[in-house]
Formats: C-alpha cells, structure tokens, sequence
C-alpha cells in the first residue's frame, strides 16, 4: 500500500481533481469501504491494509468534529512545508 499518512490521502484526494461534486468525507469513507473488503482477500499483507483503515477512520473523526474544509487546511499546510 502505498499510502501511508492523513497527508497522503488527502494529498491523493486533491490530485484527483474529481470537482466538487465528490466530498472529502464521500472520498475517505469510499477508501475505507475499499480497504475493508481487500482486508477479506487471503493472499495479501493485512497489516498495511489495517493501518489505512485508521488512518481514514482518523480522518472521518476530523472531517465529522472540524469540517472538511478545516482538514483540508491542516493537512495542506503540512505539505507545503
């Protein structure tokens, strides 16, 4: 798995430029059902799976108690450092 940090969602979510008919929230909980069901096939590593699954869990907390716009901010900052 290749992503592996809040920043990298959400830098992978603004990169797909999908307008603004598709939320943050719609992405992220989009991603978790995804990884959820690779988390049932039996040939690939589960733990890198597990991780993205917190991750966006984490993230749906921020999005559902600050907005989406108030984590897209926090997290853009922290990538133009």
């Amino acid at each position: 798995m290749a992503i592996a940090t809040a920043t990298e969602y959400i830098d992978f979510f603004i990169n797909l430029n999908m307008g603004k008919d598709v939320t943050l929230i719609s992405f992220v909980n989009n991603e978790r059902m995804v990884l959820k069901g690779k988390l049932e096939h039996k040939d690939i590593e589960k733990e890198p799976i597990k991780i993205g699954i917190e991750i966006l869990e984490h993230l749906i907390t921020e999005i559902n108690e600050f907005g989406e716009k108030t984590v897209l901010e926090k997290y853009m900052v922290r990538n133009d450092r």
